[in-house]
């Protein structure tokens, strides 16, 4: 009996740590997010400080994702409607293989901006131990919260998490 409740304990503070472990450099909602380059697929480049004065909707995905590729076409609809105006939308693709990623963007025709994750960076730093998640972010760059798991982004219950998170009337 007493080794059956030490394996039990054994079992479930293994299972507690893994629930609890954070990816390298992942920053804690509150924290500020640091700098980080962002790679358009266009060969583009921007920092991700250049995105700050607007609240900011981050959506970690990899092309290869089917609960990814099932919400991209709210994400699209909530940045036709919003973005830029109350809030700005990106993606950020952790797709090894970035022609895989361009593909999917051009089938799925997404108008909001997408960048390439290089080397894991943003990624770790985002948490994105599990795709899709999805990072609401203040205009200072403060992550106010993190959502694990495909929605549909423009239904009356995510606008109202939105409009609640960044204080704002959608």
């Amino acid at each position: 009996m007493t080794k059956v409740f030490f394996l039990v304990v054994f079992w479930l503070s293994a299972i507690s740590a893994t629930a609890l472990a954070k990816t390298p450099g992942e920053v804690d909602v509150g924290s500020l997010l640091r700098e980080a380059p962002l790679y358009g697929f266009a060969g583009d480049f921007r920092k991700l400080s250049e995105l700050r004065g607007k609240p900011l909707v981050i959506n970690v995905w990899a092309s290869w994702c089917g609960p990814c590729r099932a919400e991209m076409g709210s994400l699209d609809r909530l940045s036709r409607r919003f973005g830029g105006q109350q809030f700005n939308v990106i993606g950020v693709s952790t797709d090894d293989d970035s022609s895989a990623a361009a593909a999917f963007l051009a089938r799925s025709r997404v108008t909001f901006d997408n960048y390439l994750d290089r080397n894991l960076l943003l990624e770790n730093m985002l948490g994105a131990d599990t795709i899709p998640l999805t990072i609401l972010v203040d205009v200072h760059g403060r992550v106010l919260m993190k959502i694990h798991g495909s929605r549909e982004w423009d239904n009356a219950e995510s606008l109202e998490l939105i409009g609640r998170t960044f204080r704002k009337k959608m």
